[in-house]
């Protein structure tokens, strides 16, 4: 099945059905639509970013970059289901997510931001006719100009086997959430949004993660692991926080998940500056561990806005 992104000749634009990207909410698709291209396992594939989204709202003039890394996750399983006969209820493990961008990209226009990402589908493994992992490869342009580079990996694992693999997990943290850090250190200001919490017992830059699951986004649906963009979304809090820098925007994100973070047990994210480079941008690695083992790595840039 192909949608075609052609609005030219109908002047119409909707979202692509909410089951292609693991939404339960509608509200909450990015894809606008794709078609391939001449090229074989390319694609171009629609994003419209909103102006006023509940969870990644504008800021000082700048869309939030997550809307980025959500628009590239959802064009994982869109292209799977759509494009390589992936069957719902497939289970879609993402094993790495990366941009890296300009500010252009993120400047709030009047009008929702219109996004097209040219993606490559590689590295492409089947078992029979079945798809077991797959790489994109994307260019972010806005209106025929390149403006970020990005990328995901990630593998799939059908009913049966996801349930072999993972057996019977709870689907909801077996604790209330911890009390949220200042939203103003994470460059939020509702604390439902907020997803560190203080770790009396370790270092100033260490937080355990914060998780709700009756969160209406984060936890769009039911799930037995705490979702990555949740991940991301602490990793991005946790670099804002060990550096006071919470008015930056994260212009370059390189991340691994090496482990479920499950929901029954505490997650701690830990975050360190590791250089400022000759143009003022700020590295930091944030690292989140569970039960002693690695989860996750994040290593983000941040830009002061308007520079």
């Amino acid at each position: 099945m192909t949608a075609m992104l052609d609005t030219a000749i109908t002047g119409l634009t909707t979202t692509v059905p909410r089951q292609y990207v693991h939404r339960a909410a509608v509200s909450e698709v990015l894809l606008t639509g794709w078609r391939p291209t001449a090229t074989p396992h390319a694609f171009v594939v629609g994003s419209q970013w909103p102006r006023g989204h509940a969870l990644f709202a504008q800021s000082g003039g700048y869309q939030d970059p997550m809307l980025l890394v959500e628009s590239v996750r959802q064009s994982g399983p869109l292209l799977a289901h759509a494009e390589y006969g992936v069957p719902f209820g497939h289970q879609f493990l993402m094993r790495s997510i990366s941009f890296a961008a300009t500010t252009d990209l993120f400047v709030a226009t009047p009008t929702p931001t219109e996004v097209e990402l040219h993606t490559v589908c590689r590295d492409i493994v089947r078992r029979g006719k079945d798809l077991r992992s797959m790489r994109l490869d994307v260019t972010a342009k806005v209106d025929g100009v390149a403006l970020a580079t990005a990328g995901g990996a990630f593998t799939l694992a059908g009913p049966n086997v996801y349930k072999r693999l993972r057996g019977e997990r709870p689907t909801c943290a077996d604790r209330l959430p911890g009390v949220p850090i200042d939203p103003a250190l994470v460059g939020r200001t509702d604390p439902r949004h907020v997803v560190l919490s203080e770790d009396p017992s370790g270092p100033a830059n260490r937080w355990e993660l914060r998780v709700d699951c009756s969160h209406p986004i984060f936890f769009d649906h039911l799930c037995d692991h705490v979702p990555g963009m949740v991940l991301l979304e602490a990793a991005r809090q946790a670099a804002h926080a060990v550096t006071g820098m919470p008015d930056t925007l994260v212009l370059d994100l390189e991340s691994s998940f090496t482990r479920y973070a499950e929901l029954d047990a505490p997650c701690f994210v830990e975050a360190e500056p590791t250089s400022v480079d000759a143009a003022g941008d700020v590295h930091v690695r944030v690292r989140g561990t569970q039960r002693d083992e690695t989860v996750f790595v994040a290593d983000l840039t941040l830009r002061t806005r308007g520079r």
